[in-house]
């Protein structure tokens, strides 16, 4: 923390993030920084997608609380949100095609679980599967801006429009129920015995459970 501040006082850098901190990395890095009344981080890099949602976990309600931007990465897990890969289908060209494993797919049923929510919501909008990945990832509680990573010129021109897609509450409820995350220790312990004593980013995980939408 001390080099990264002496970088911001000398006009190299003008604020400073992490990516793919731990939360507890992520807190003491801000501890550390507090204490010695360095410059702080202002935002992480995480990866955040409707296939793999644990930052809910710890890293968004730390962005929430401290005051960090959120920027994510891999939106589409690598495409795999794209609506190309779909259930009992050959595995198109891809980096998927190869076993990459970034993300790591740990439930194949549940991810196209997830896929047939996207595409048929996409289909009933016409538009493309991503944007409603998008729409979905930009929507949600602290969230500040999505790193897309476009190959081509035509998955720039269907990503980008996600910008300006509103989905409605119904068809947010269906992506979030079909790509919930297991709410484990301590969480639900603290959505059955703490509902009342919870803040914002206390709800970024745990509102589902406690308003009565999902059960744990």
């Amino acid at each position: 923390m001390e080099a990264l501040d002496a970088l911001v006082r000398g006009g190299k850098v003008r604020y400073i993030g992490c990516s793919n901190f731990s939360g507890w990395h992520s807190m003491k890095a801000l501890g550390v920084a507090d204490r010695d009344g360095r410059t702080r981080f202002v935002s992480q890099q995480i990866h955040y997608a409707l296939e793999a949602r644990e930052a809910e976990y710890e890293l968004i309600p730390i962005g929430i609380d401290q005051g960090l931007g959120v920027l994510v990465w891999s939106p589409l897990a690598g495409g795999l949100l794209s609506g190309k890969y779909r259930r009992g289908a050959p595995l198109p060209e891809g980096r998927h095609r190869e076993g990459w494993g970034e993300p790591p797919i740990r439930d194949e049923a549940k991810l196209h679980h997830i896929i047939d929510a996207l595409v048929a919501i996409a289909d009933a909008r016409g538009v493309p599967a991503a944007q409603v990945a998008l729409a979905w990832s930009l929507g949600r509680p602290g969230i500040t801006s999505l790193v897309i990573g476009a190959r081509t010129d035509e998955q720039l021109r269907q990503n980008l429009p996600a910008a300006d897609l509103e989905l409605t509450a119904e068809e947010r409820l269906q992506l979030d129920e079909v790509s919930a995350p297991p709410l484990i220790y301590p969480y639900w312990h603290q959505a059955a015995t703490a509902r009342d004593r919870l803040g914002a980013a206390d709800l970024a995980l745990l509102a589902p459970f406690v308003q009565g939408e999902s059960r744990f």
